[in-house]
């Protein structure tokens, strides 16, 4: 693709990911508790959004990790769509201190917020996480079990996750890269994909990468929907939805229940 043809679509990309106004109109009809927090990651504050379940028992918790387009209002949407689904989620913002005034992904414009993502030290983003998850397992609604999850550049920080050896229940990785292979070794936590069979950049890799951790006698399991594409979760929830991108994300559902069920 040509230079102009590719920053053109870039753009176009980013402007679909930020114009949100249907998940923000969803996520304020919500009738569950959400609120934010702010949590310590080594000497760092960062922000996080917060949603708790409906329930009578404690619940499993999840950590949320937003893509490329930052905090959004759809991933505070997805965080309200884990609580509603019987599961306390959090979702911190990796860009909480790096905006304005030391604002996070809400003081950024929509272009500026990839560029910010894109220079994050992998480590600190790890820690990040690694605090989230911390402070959801000792919540007093917690039962003490985390899983992450992650969407576009989350998949990919999820699977990273699992490679610093971290203890958690399970990894969801949304159409995220997949980490070097030598790294797989220090996995601990069974891994499960989602991908877009019309999202050859991220999709075509699979195959290697299920040949990988299967010599690392690591647990991978990728399942592909097909003609969905990239971002199918958050495209799948868009009024303006395709009906593969739909169908992916309605069974992608059915998945992530059936997952965290059995944690």
């Amino acid at each position: 693709m040509k230079p102009l043809l590719l920053a053109l679509a870039t753009m176009a990309l980013i402007n679909a990911a930020s114009a949100q106004d249907w998940a923000k109109a969803r996520l304020d009809k919500s009738p569950r508790h959400l609120e934010w927090v702010t949590i310590k990651s080594g000497g760092r504050d960062v922000k996080c959004f917060v949603g708790f379940p409906e329930v009578k028992t404690k619940a499993t918790a999840i950590v949320l990790i937003h893509e490329i387009f930052g905090l959004s209002d759809w991933m505070r949407g997805m965080v309200d769509q884990f609580a509603e689904a019987g599961y306390i989620a959090i979702a911190p913002d990796f860009l909480s201190g790096t905006g304005p005034n030391g604002g996070g992904s809400d003081a950024l414009a929509p272009d500026a917020v990839r560029g910010k993502i894109q220079g994050l030290a992998d480590t600190q983003v790890m820690d990040d996480v690694k605090a989230a998850a911390a402070y959801v397992a000792k919540l007093a609604a917690s039962n003490g079990k985390v899983a992450v999850g992650g969407f576009c550049w989350g998949g990919g920080k999820t699977f990273n996750y699992a490679t610093t050896g971290a203890d958690f229940k399970a990894g969801l990785v949304f159409y995220g890269s997949a980490p070097k292979a030598e790294t797989m070794a220090a996995i601990k936590t069974p891994i499960y994909g989602f991908y877009g069979g019309n999202d050859a950049r991220i999709t075509a890799a699979v195959p290697e990468v299920t040949t990988q951790m299967k010599t690392a006698g690591k647990a991978f399991d990728p399942v592909i929907y097909e003609s969905a594409g990239h971002g199918f979760m958050r495209a799948g929830e868009d009024p303006a939805a395709t009906a593969p991108n739909q169908q992916a994300r309605a069974e992608s559902w059915q998945r992530i229940k059936a997952i965290l069920a059995k944690l």
